[in-house]
């Protein structure tokens, strides 16, 4: 810990404080001091990510193109439920699953979109949006990763479930340049548990290790990978990869997924690069935050209410005269 030397004395008008304790305390005062576990939760954590940004988000890509881009830091307190936010309906064809491949930023597992077999309705969303691919991104470490945030907690791997919206538009091509033209399911991945269906998709990894690579998965069923619990939070925003087009209506689950630790290992085994070029590991796929602007994030959920507890000192947080603590979990804090 830093003292301030001469704190709380006076000094002679001739002698005056040395220069570099002027310097200190100058950059004390215009740098307030956090408490390290917040810093190695929050603050140092989003530095850490923001400067292990992939070179896609270094140039010009990274400049906002309007106002309603993502991903976003979603803060619980200021999102606002919305009662006429019914649960999303998920019915997904595990064999309209066609194939894996590397596309040089991540890999992505793409789905047979030419019929109504597999997609999302209900919840924000008026029409039928057919699921086209699902993708992950992920860091180079488990501090950081995910693309969104939730009260600056950053997840290690966030899972992307990608739809168009097949009532007003032909085709995907058409849906992502158009209004309401895509809706995409965000899921958060968290340690622990092994994940047994993901595993299936794991294993075929190595066959797609660089750039381009394209390996057969056979019927695989998306909605594995979907937490149980489905409350989420919405907001309109953009694609999170060029073209970065405003046409997504975001879906985000609250709760996150489980993997094991290894499975997400293997996520960092793929290459940016191609076979027979210098390889360079696929890791920190994702992109940067980008600011809310007027939007509103609605919630299919009543956020929890803090109140005063006469039986302790510090409050606590509650749901209601049924509330169990132990039933509910947030990001940075542990019941």
């Amino acid at each position: 810990m830093l003292r301030l030397l001469g704190s709380g004395r006076s000094h002679p008008k001739s002698s005056g404080l040395p220069v570099l304790v002027k310097q200190m305390w100058g950059t004390l005062r215009n740098h307030s001091l956090t408490p390290e576990r917040w810093c190695s939760q929050g603050a140092c954590a989003q530095t850490k990510r923001n400067d292990a940004l992939h070179a896609l988000w270094k140039g010009p890509a990274s400049v906002p193109r309007g106002a309603r881009q993502s991903p976003i830091n979603i803060r619980w307190k200021d999102s606002v439920y919305d009662p006429r936010l019914k649960p999303l309906r998920v019915s997904y064809d595990s064999a309209a699953c066609l194939y894996v491949w590397n596309t040089g930023y991540l890999f992505q597992v793409e789905f047979d979109d030419s019929t109504e077999g597999s997609g999302i309705s209900g919840g924000p969303l008026e029409n039928h949006y057919r699921l086209k691919q699902f993708h992950f991104h992920w860091g180079a470490v488990n501090e950081w990763g995910s693309e969104h945030t939730v009260d600056d907690h950053v997840y290690p791997a966030e899972l992307h479930l990608v739809h168009w919206n097949a009532v007003k538009y032909q085709n995907y091509t058409e849906a992502v340049m158009g209004e309401d033209g895509l809706a995409v399911v965000g899921v958060f991945l968290k340690l622990g548990a092994r994940h047994e269906a993901l595993q299936k998709l794991v294993a075929v990894l190595p066959d797609i290790k660089h750039k381009d690579a394209r390996a057969a998965l056979g019927p695989f069923q998306p909605s594995c990978l979907l937490p149980a619990c489905r409350d989420y939070w919405t907001y309109p925003g953009s694609l999170t990869t060029p073209p970065l087009a405003e046409s997504v209506t975001w879906i985000i689950h609250k709760k996150p997924t489980e993997v094991a630790q290894d499975q997400l290992a293997a996520f960092r085994s793929l290459m940016f690069t191609a076979l027979g070029e210098e390889e360079k590991t696929m890791v920190n796929n994702y992109r940067p935050l980008q600011p809310l602007m007027k939007r509103e994030v609605r919630s299919s959920f009543q956020p929890l209410k803090t109140v005063q507890d006469p039986k302790f000192t510090t409050s606590k947080l509650t749901g209601g005269p049924d509330f169990n603590r132990r039933k509910y979990c947030f990001p940075g804090f542990v019941f």
